[in-house]
Protein backbone atom coordinates (compact mmCIF):
# COMPACT_ATOMS: atom_id res chain seq x y z
CA UNK A 1 0.00 0.00 0.00
CA UNK A 2 1.61 3.73 -1.02
CA UNK A 3 2.40 5.31 1.92
CA UNK A 4 3.00 2.60 4.60
CA UNK A 5 6.50 1.66 6.74
CA UNK A 6 7.32 -1.44 3.54
CA UNK A 7 6.66 0.21 0.96
CA UNK A 8 5.94 3.93 1.47
CA UNK A 9 6.80 6.89 -1.31
CA UNK A 10 10.20 8.46 -1.81
CA UNK A 11 10.74 11.00 -3.50
CA UNK A 12 13.00 10.17 -6.95
CA UNK A 13 16.66 10.32 -6.47
CA UNK A 14 18.83 13.10 -7.22
CA UNK A 15 21.19 12.08 -10.13
CA UNK A 16 23.99 13.63 -12.45
CA UNK A 17 22.82 13.83 -16.12
CA UNK A 18 25.04 12.97 -18.45
CA UNK A 19 24.46 12.89 -22.65
CA UNK A 20 26.41 11.05 -25.20
CA UNK A 21 26.66 12.66 -28.50
CA UNK A 22 27.93 11.52 -32.12
CA UNK A 23 28.66 14.06 -34.66
CA UNK A 24 30.45 13.53 -38.02
CA UNK A 25 33.98 13.11 -37.31
CA UNK A 26 36.43 16.74 -38.20
CA UNK A 27 33.29 18.71 -38.16
CA UNK A 28 33.00 20.17 -34.32
CA UNK A 29 31.42 22.72 -35.15
CA UNK A 30 28.24 20.07 -34.47
CA UNK A 31 29.21 19.15 -31.11
CA UNK A 32 29.28 22.82 -30.21
CA UNK A 33 25.73 23.19 -31.55
CA UNK A 34 24.68 20.44 -29.55
CA UNK A 35 26.69 21.73 -26.75
CA UNK A 36 24.76 24.78 -27.07
CA UNK A 37 21.19 23.28 -26.85
CA UNK A 38 22.18 21.17 -24.03
CA UNK A 39 22.85 23.74 -21.98
CA UNK A 40 19.35 25.20 -22.45
CA UNK A 41 17.88 21.95 -21.24
CA UNK A 42 20.39 21.26 -18.35
CA UNK A 43 22.25 24.15 -17.68
CA UNK A 44 26.30 24.22 -17.37
CA UNK A 45 28.29 22.17 -18.21
CA UNK A 46 30.51 20.44 -15.56
CA UNK A 47 33.08 17.97 -17.34
CA UNK A 48 32.84 17.54 -21.14
CA UNK A 49 35.21 14.73 -22.49
CA UNK A 50 37.52 14.38 -25.30
CA UNK A 51 36.15 12.94 -28.96
CA UNK A 52 36.00 9.27 -29.05
CA UNK A 53 36.35 7.37 -32.57
CA UNK A 54 32.76 5.91 -33.17
CA UNK A 55 32.98 2.73 -35.52
CA UNK A 56 30.91 -0.09 -33.50
CA UNK A 57 28.32 0.36 -35.90
CA UNK A 58 26.88 1.63 -39.35
CA UNK A 59 22.99 2.41 -37.79
CA UNK A 60 23.65 6.26 -37.83
CA UNK A 61 25.67 6.41 -40.96
CA UNK A 62 22.39 9.06 -42.03
CA UNK A 63 24.51 11.06 -39.97
CA UNK A 64 28.28 10.48 -41.27
CA UNK A 65 30.01 7.78 -42.64
CA UNK A 66 32.27 8.78 -39.67
CA UNK A 67 31.83 10.14 -36.89
CA UNK A 68 33.21 11.11 -33.39
CA UNK A 69 31.54 10.47 -29.97
CA UNK A 70 31.76 12.96 -27.05
CA UNK A 71 29.87 13.28 -23.38
CA UNK A 72 29.43 16.16 -21.38
CA UNK A 73 27.69 16.01 -17.81
CA UNK A 74 26.10 18.82 -16.04
CA UNK A 75 26.57 21.00 -13.01
CA UNK A 76 24.34 20.30 -10.08
CA UNK A 77 22.17 17.17 -9.17
CA UNK A 78 18.64 16.91 -10.85
CA UNK A 79 15.61 14.64 -10.08
CA UNK A 80 15.68 11.93 -13.56
CA UNK A 81 13.15 13.07 -16.11
CA UNK A 82 14.31 10.99 -18.58
CA UNK A 83 11.32 11.67 -20.78
CA UNK A 84 11.25 14.73 -20.68
CA UNK A 85 15.15 14.48 -21.82
CA UNK A 86 15.03 12.42 -24.49
CA UNK A 87 12.32 14.94 -25.97
CA UNK A 88 14.48 17.96 -26.05
CA UNK A 89 17.29 15.79 -27.34
CA UNK A 90 14.93 14.57 -30.15
CA UNK A 91 14.40 18.14 -31.09
CA UNK A 92 17.57 19.36 -30.66
CA UNK A 93 18.78 16.69 -33.17
CA UNK A 94 15.90 17.78 -35.62
CA UNK A 95 17.04 20.69 -35.64
CA UNK A 96 20.56 19.82 -36.81
CA UNK A 97 18.67 18.52 -40.33
CA UNK A 98 16.88 21.92 -41.28
CA UNK A 99 17.97 22.68 -44.49
CA UNK A 100 19.92 19.23 -45.87
CA UNK A 101 18.51 17.28 -48.39
CA UNK A 102 15.43 15.37 -46.63
CA UNK A 103 16.08 16.66 -43.14
CA UNK A 104 18.84 14.62 -42.22
CA UNK A 105 19.92 15.50 -38.68
CA UNK A 106 23.48 15.78 -37.91
CA UNK A 107 23.98 15.04 -34.98
CA UNK A 108 22.93 12.01 -32.36
CA UNK A 109 21.62 13.08 -28.71
CA UNK A 110 21.63 10.17 -26.02
CA UNK A 111 20.27 11.90 -22.29
CA UNK A 112 20.60 9.82 -19.47
CA UNK A 113 21.91 9.83 -15.91
CA UNK A 114 23.96 8.49 -13.05
CA UNK A 115 24.80 8.43 -9.64
CA UNK A 116 26.82 6.22 -7.57
CA UNK A 117 25.60 2.89 -8.95
CA UNK A 118 24.27 2.98 -12.81
CA UNK A 119 24.55 5.21 -15.66
CA UNK A 120 20.30 4.69 -17.34
CA UNK A 121 20.51 6.12 -20.95
CA UNK A 122 17.08 7.14 -22.50
CA UNK A 123 15.53 6.02 -25.89
CA UNK A 124 12.92 5.67 -28.29
CA UNK A 125 13.88 1.67 -29.27
CA UNK A 126 12.10 -0.88 -27.62
CA UNK A 127 13.88 -3.96 -26.52
CA UNK A 128 13.75 -7.05 -24.07
CA UNK A 129 16.17 -4.73 -21.51
CA UNK A 130 14.44 -1.66 -21.47
CA UNK A 131 11.68 -0.27 -19.89
CA UNK A 132 8.58 1.98 -21.05
CA UNK A 133 8.45 5.20 -19.49
CA UNK A 134 5.89 7.33 -21.18
CA UNK A 135 5.21 9.27 -24.86
CA UNK A 136 7.17 6.21 -26.70
CA UNK A 137 10.45 6.93 -24.24
CA UNK A 138 12.31 3.75 -22.87
CA UNK A 139 14.61 3.68 -20.24
CA UNK A 140 17.96 1.22 -20.17
CA UNK A 141 20.72 1.06 -17.35
CA UNK A 142 23.45 0.51 -19.35
CA UNK A 143 26.41 -0.20 -16.99
CA UNK A 144 26.37 -0.62 -13.61
CA UNK A 145 28.87 0.34 -11.00
CA UNK A 146 30.65 -2.33 -8.87
CA UNK A 147 33.76 -2.26 -6.45
CA UNK A 148 36.14 -3.31 -10.02
CA UNK A 149 34.92 -0.44 -12.02
CA UNK A 150 31.64 -0.01 -14.50
CA UNK A 151 30.41 -2.94 -15.75
CA UNK A 152 28.17 -3.98 -18.64
CA UNK A 153 24.99 -6.87 -19.33
CA UNK A 154 24.60 -8.76 -22.13
CA UNK A 155 22.74 -6.12 -24.07
CA UNK A 156 25.12 -3.14 -23.11
CA UNK A 157 26.22 -1.24 -26.47
CA UNK A 158 29.95 -2.55 -27.51
CA UNK A 159 31.15 0.84 -27.13
CA UNK A 160 29.99 1.13 -23.47
CA UNK A 161 31.48 -2.20 -22.65
CA UNK A 162 34.50 -1.66 -24.10
CA UNK A 163 35.94 0.60 -21.43
CA UNK A 164 36.64 3.59 -23.16
CA UNK A 165 34.18 5.93 -21.53
CA UNK A 166 35.26 4.49 -18.20
CA UNK A 167 37.44 7.54 -17.25
CA UNK A 168 34.90 10.31 -18.06
CA UNK A 169 32.00 8.21 -16.50
CA UNK A 170 33.95 7.47 -13.56
CA UNK A 171 35.06 11.44 -13.14
CA UNK A 172 31.33 12.58 -13.96
CA UNK A 173 30.42 9.82 -10.90
CA UNK A 174 32.59 11.25 -8.43
CA UNK A 175 30.95 14.65 -9.23
CA UNK A 176 27.77 13.09 -8.04
CA UNK A 177 29.04 11.70 -5.13
CA UNK A 178 30.60 15.50 -3.90
CA UNK A 179 27.23 16.82 -4.98
CA UNK A 180 25.14 14.22 -2.68
CA UNK A 181 27.97 14.78 0.35
CA UNK A 182 26.98 18.72 -0.04
CA UNK A 183 23.16 17.76 -0.07
CA UNK A 184 22.64 16.08 2.42
CA UNK A 185 24.31 18.66 4.26
CA UNK A 186 21.66 21.36 3.50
Amino acid sequence: MAGDAAGGRHAAPLVKPVCGLLYPKGEPEWRDLAREGLVRIFGAVERESGSFAFCYTDYYSDISPELSRCFFSFAGLFRPRLVRWKRAAIALESGSGEGRPGGTRRINVDPGYLDGARLVLASTKDNAQRIYLACGIFAEVTLCRRKSGWEGFPHTFPDFASGIYDAFLETARQDWRRDIRAAKCI
